[in-house]
């Protein structure tokens, strides 16, 4: 498959996923958020990770704000992805309080303030990823721009994708910069990802 076929089923798929988690009425995505959060909160991966790179979520995404308070209640270190415009890229900064350390980002998403230390990538425990759609392969689309995937190619620890059912495709095209999750967790299901899995 040419790169450019490659992009335009990705394309069809991001359009797929978004409307389908445009029809979740709002209310129940907000229940449907909670029932992920519990899900991963009661995790064997999450009570081993002492370190945490999470992620403010945009409006079409799982809200899991909650966890990141609560593990900053438990003492986790909990950092946030930051864009360094010095490689054109994001790293990870620690942040104590999202009420009071996050500021407008460069495409304005919240992201940690210049107070915030940075934290070494390979230093972190749990890198919960957002994406558009995901397949059960590890395979996760995100929003055509490549900087997650470049944060991934340099992580360590347990890359967990956070979706709604409704984000899960049967199959996801990939590209040589595509890095492969480790687990899903969705509202209804753990799902680990088989090491043999293709991609």
């Amino acid at each position: 498959m040419t790169a450019t076929a490659v992009q335009q089923q990705k394309a069809v798929l991001r359009a797929d996923a978004r409307r389908r988690i445009e029809a979740i009425p709002p209310e129940h995505r907000t229940t449907l958020a909670v029932e992920l959060c519990e899900r991963l909160r009661s995790s064997t991966v999450w009570s081993r990770s002492k370190s945490i790179l999470a992620f403010m979520p945009l409006g079409d995404e799982p809200n899991i704000r909650p966890l990141l308070e609560l593990g900053l209640e438990q003492g986790r270190v909990v950092c946030i992805p930051g864009y360094v415009a010095a490689n054109g890229g994001y790293g990870a900064f620690q942040i104590q309080n999202p009420d009071t350390d996050l500021v407008p980002g460069q495409f304005n998403v919240p992201e940690p303030g210049p107070e915030c230390p940075a934290v070494a990538l390979n230093q972190l425990d749990l890198i919960l990823v957002p994406g558009v759609a995901f397949d059960l392969n590890g395979r996760r689309l995100g929003r055509g721009k490549g900087f997650y995937d470049r944060l991934l190619s340099e992580v360590r620890g347990v890359c967990c994708g956070l979706l709604f059912e409704e984000q899960l495709a049967s199959a996801i095209p990939v590209e040589p910069h595509d890095v492969r999750l480790h687990c899903l967790v969705t509202p209804k299901r753990w799902h680990e990802v088989p090491a043999g899995a293709r991609f």
